[in-house]
């Protein structure tokens, strides 16, 4: 017989297959995830332009932090364009983590419209990753490979919901699509940190990290989900009798707070320096926006026009036919098994048995959260007018119910009604996962950021943070950095910044008075000849633009926006908080031990 004789190089191609086989063994549930993930983000990865949305400011919003950014303001608050260039508290209210992972992909040179797409895409395929590790764990008990099938399954379906696609391709909700990441991921380490005998730090830290990308995402995501954290946590708590994990739970808590206090403390304790009450009324009032039952549960209808009132919509809310059918069906044979097993109900209330009428319950409550019918709940608890839409709660339908999917491990193995699961969700909602149109619009950078669209996004959204000492929005540009308002002279090299502005001035009467055209609002201090001087917003100026008094002669005016001791507290305290926590991990590594704590507080794993 001939030997067979192999090359060197056929030896390499050998290896090489052989790894990459083994690659795929090991890690095909990923792989699935992220195939199922790419599918509902294959217009916004493999199409070139861009597409219309209703919060079309995702570019603008990337552009202003980087020039914070190049201008070293970080963390940036104070935006230069917006607010018809008067600037704005952009980032000192609004959620910055999405714009910071953007400002990441441009430091690779991708354009600001695929920088823009990239971060929908990953807000679609992260959440159905973290959904994946989260199903995983929790069906763990019920063995390989179903526990990876039931990741599969919630997966799919979390990323293939319909209200997934409107946040993406109708609103363009880039915050709210990113929170939607970490919902599974708190639940994940929340629930590690109750049931594990070891290793407390390492799912505390993942928890507080977690909480952090919510803080940061979607503040008003926390009101609504918080609440039911905490039930899922009571559930462990109470399975794993591990009551003292109520400590590490505040104290992770306590931790995320520390992580994000850079924006959550002036967000919530300067929010009375802007006009947000405009946020919570006339159309943003939460009454013109419930949903019906049709739209929530029987129709087919998509659209990409604006929430209005009921049957005048021209925007989806369903709940998603696959979704809600599907969840029927789980609690209709969890309710057979306790009649038949009414013996052993014991173990239907226990362990991953329990989540199914938990998860049940909550996802219709949010559900009924969407109709008129909770208007009482929005009266009796006020704060829930914060929320403006109330179909915002379809973040909680589809996240509930997605769990809920991967619970048919428990009643079948049969792993054909697993693929035939996926391949419904994503077939019945195929059409729904694309932008108006079907596909993306001829658009460039340099298109968006001049003409009219340029116009159209220095005003945008004015209202939104507007400073409270603006009685009215203004109806002009910016044409000049500084102009006198009562005297004489010139004005010349002018030059601005993120958060910086200067100018010489040369006053020929005394004491005249010269309006710098940027919106009044703490801190911003004005130097004259490197002297501070107090700034005024007089009565007649409805546009709320910072005025000065100038002396007669030539001088040197600088402004500068600072930091309020709220916003230097809040800087101080996530300055420190990062640093513990860089600090600490350095040392587990340089120790070899890892992220341990062999603290034995707690019972038994529930399965």
């Amino acid at each position: 017989m001939t030997a067979l004789v192999l090359s060197g190089r056929e030896y390499d191609i050998i290896n090489f297959m052989q790894i990459i086989i083994k690659f795929i063994k090991n890690n095909w549930p990923i792989l699935i995830v992220l195939v199922v993930g790419i599918l509902a983000s294959r217009t916004l990865l493999f199409q070139k332009g861009y597409f219309n949305m209703h919060d079309d400011l995702q570019m603008m919003r990337q552009l202003e932090m980087e020039k914070c950014f190049k201008d070293g303001q970080i963390p940036c608050r104070w935006v230069p364009d917006m607010g018809y260039k008067y600037g704005f508290p952009l980032f000192n209210f609004y959620p910055p983590l999405p714009y910071l992972v953007g400002q990441v992909i441009r430091t690779f040179g991708f354009a600001f419209t695929d920088t823009a797409k990239i971060l929908f895409a990953l807000s679609l395929i992260f959440s159905g990753l973290s959904m994946y590790v989260l199903v995983k764990e929790i069906f763990k008990s019920v063995g390989k490979p179903f526990d990876s099938w039931a990741g599969i399954i919630s997966a799919s379906f979390y990323i293939w919901a319909p209200y997934h696609s409107v946040d993406v391709y109708v609103r363009g909700a880039m915050n709210e699509s990113w929170a939607l990441i970490f919902f599974p991921l708190i639940f994940y380490f929340g629930y590690k940190l109750i049931i594990e005998k070891q290793n407390l730090n390492k799912w505390m830290i993942g928890l507080s990290l977690s909480y952090f990308g919510l803080f940061t995402s979607h503040n008003l995501m926390i009101m609504i989900f918080t609440p039911i954290f905490l039930l899922w946590s009571l559930i462990w708590l109470k399975q794993s009798k591990s009551w003292s994990r109520i400590f590490q739970l505040g104290l992770s808590g306590l931790f995320s707070l520390g992580l994000s206090a850079f924006f959550t403390l002036p967000a919530v304790f300067e929010n009375n320096l802007t006009w947000l009450k405009s946020q919570l009324i006339g159309y943003y009032d939460y009454t013109a926006h419930f949903v019906s039952l049709s739209q929530l549960l029987i129709s087919k209808f998509w659209g990409y026009g604006p929430s209005v009132w009921l049957e005048y919509d021209g925007m989806p809310f369903p709940a998603g036919h696959v979704h809600w059918i599907l969840s029927l069906i789980i609690m209709a044979l969890w309710l057979f098994s306790f009649w038949i097993n009414r013996k052993k109900k014991k173990k239907l209330f226990s362990g991953v048995y329990l989540l199914i009428p938990f998860l049940f319950l909550i996802g219709w409550f949010a559900a009924f959260m969407t109709h008129v019918r909770s208007t009482p709940i929005y009266q009796a608890l006020p704060f829930l007018a914060l929320v403006q839409f109330p179909w915002r709660f379809l973040t909680l339908v589809t996240f509930a119910f997605s769990l809920l999917a991967g619970s048919v491990v428990l009643k079948t193995k049969n792993k054909i009604v697993y693929i035939f699961l996926i391949l419904a969700v994503i077939i019945f909602n195929w059409n729904f996962f694309l932008p108006q149109g079907g596909k993306m619009g001829n658009l460039t950078d340099e298109e968006k950021f001049s003409g009219e669209a340029w116009q159209l996004q220095l005003t945008a959204g004015i209202y939104d943070y507007l400073p409270v000492t603006a009685k009215m929005a203004p109806r002009a540009p910016q044409k000049v950095l500084a102009e006198f308002m009562e005297g004489t002279g010139t004005i010349d090299n002018e030059s601005q910044g993120t958060d910086w502005a200067k100018f010489n001035i040369n006053v020929e009467t005394e004491n005249s008075k010269v309006r710098i055209n940027i919106f009044e609002f703490p801190n911003w201090i004005i130097k004259i000849d490197g002297h501070e001087v107090g700034e005024f917003v007089p009565e007649e100026e409805v546009w709320g633009r910072m005025w000065i008094e100038v002396p007669k002669g030539e001088h040197k005016i600088e402004a500068k926006f600072t930091n309020t001791p709220i916003r230097t507290i809040s800087n101080y305290v996530s300055l420190f908080s990062w640093l513990g926590l860089i600090v600490y991990l350095m040392l587990q590594f340089k120790s070899g031990t890892g992220i341990r704590n062999n603290s034995r507080i707690g019972k038994t794993k529930i399965s």
